[in-house]
């Protein structure tokens, strides 16, 4: 006797999820401008974090000589 075939479906991620329920509710106009506005902000955070990194830079810069 044979085993039946397993079927794997895959569990959809979170992130998944999300969009397919923000694309239910909103029109696509909105759709993009959320991910445009949401990448912005990744942006500035990767923007921040490199003004840091400089600065943090130029510090250890500034100690070393006198």
């Amino acid at each position: 006797m044979q085993a039946a075939p397993v079927r794997a479906t895959a569990i959809p991620s979170f992130t998944t999820a999300l969009r397919a329920v923000e694309s239910l509710l909103m029109s696509g106009g909105q759709r993009t401008a959320r991910r445009n506005a949401w990448t912005s902000v990744l942006e500035d955070r990767r923007r921040a974090k490199d003004r840091i990194e400089t600065q943090r830079v130029l510090d250890r810069t500034v100690t070393i000589r006198p």
